[in-house]
């Protein structure tokens, strides 16, 4: 099919494309009951004229912890006016003036001047609204982590939380979404005692799972007959292979797109497997390249190795490489298997942990791309 011929046809495989968009909003949200049930009672306090709850929104890249924040705050603001819910992208607001005025915006309905109006004037207007109508504010900070790269993120955590204390009546709580354990070792003292938050987690969806996730997709974003089950079936092993949700939604959209523009009326597998042969493991080596040279250092002990070790050897090696302890072992470990880098199921054998087998989530040879 020619260029022109692909631009303009107007016969489509979609019936909504933006159901593949990765800001999509899916009408329903399965297996997350359980989290944002935690959130609703972490928030419950402030309906009733309390203090809300901090909490620690934890969980690898696409395990749903974004929407089911969004789902919540659309809930809350749907049935209150006494509490302001406020989600902010912590990877396109880094800044504290950037942070506060997302938080203006959604109070007053417009940004902030962006020249010639002082910081500490945009904050009193924010804390005067709040304290004058009583009204609560939850901020939801999404990957917080990238306020720690600037060194943003205790003064702002300090700046929401300790706000009463210069405003009487204020209260404020924050959601700080996360796929990185080490967020809990980095604040200062002063946000310490007014940041004490409860966990709540987002495990990794199950094989099942992830099939009636992208069978709900498929359902909101294509049109009936089009997607084959055993097309939907690769794409769901293809997806937990990876154990990245996203990966599976943007394989549906590019299994589409193949399709369309060879003016196929179904899903075939030719375009799956065309499909396949252009998909990079982006997630993958997002992950692998955040990683510290301490925590590289590790999981190249576990890939290099002739056969599985248990935690007790690989903690002896790599304590002896490195030259660090025990503790800080057990952290890196546990930080690589919240990253879903490796699995550590007990044997039943040994003691102190030592029995956990340390068993790769992923081909040692995409390593060799970071």
């Amino acid at each position: 099919m020619a260029i022109e011929d692909i631009l303009m046809n107007d016969e489509s495989l979609f019936s909504n494309i933006n159901a593949f968009d990765p800001d999509y909003i899916p009408h329903n949200f399965n297996y997350r009951d359980t989290q944002m049930q935690a959130m609703a009672l972490a928030i419950r306090p402030a309906i009733n004229g309390g203090q809300p709850s901090n909490s620690t929104i934890l969980g690898s890249c696409a395990t749903g912890k974004t929407t089911a924040i969004k789902k919540v705050f659309e809930l809350v603001e749907k049935n209150t006016m006494d509490v302001i819910c406020v989600y902010i992208n912590c990877q396109l607001h880094t800044t504290r003036f950037g942070i506060f005025s997302q938080i203006y915006k959604k109070i007053f309905g417009h940004l902030p001047p962006e020249t010639g109006v002082p910081f500490s004037r945009i904050y009193s207007k924010i804390m005067e609204h709040l304290q004058k109508n009583q009204i609560a504010l939850i901020v939801a900070l999404d990957d917080v982590n990238y306020l720690f790269q600037n060194k943003t993120a205790n003064k702002v955590f300090y700046d929401i939380l300790r706000a009463y204390e210069e405003y009487p009546g204020v209260r404020s709580a924050i959601f700080a979404t996360l796929s990185d354990l080490e967020f809990k070792y980095a604040f200062d003292k002063n946000v310490n005692t007014v940041f004490i938050p409860q966990d709540i987690t987002f495990s990794p969806y199950t094989y099942s799972e992830i099939h009636n996730i992208l069978n709900d997709r498929v359902k909101a974003g294509f049109h009936p007959n089009v997607m084959p089950d055993e097309i939907l079936e690769q794409i769901s092993n293809y997806t937990y292979e990876k154990g990245d949700l996203r990966a599976g939604i943007n394989l549906l959209k590019s299994v589409g797109n193949i399709a369309e523009s060879q003016a196929s009326k179904i899903i075939q597998q030719e375009h799956y497997n065309k499909a396949i042969n252009s998909q990079t493991p982006t997630p993958l080596l997002q992950t692998l390249k955040s990683l510290s040279p301490l925590e590289k250092s590790l999981l190249e002990i576990i890939i290099n190795s002739d056969k599985i070790l248990n935690a007790g050897e690989a903690s002896d090696l790599f304590i002896k490489k490195e030259n660090v302890s025990y503790a800080s072992f057990n952290r890196i470990l546990e930080k690589l298997e919240f990253l879903r880098l490796i699995d550590t199921p007990f044997t039943g054998e040994g003691v102190r942990g030592n029995s956990r087998k340390l068993i790769l989530r992923f081909n040692p040879e995409d390593y060799n791309y970071i």
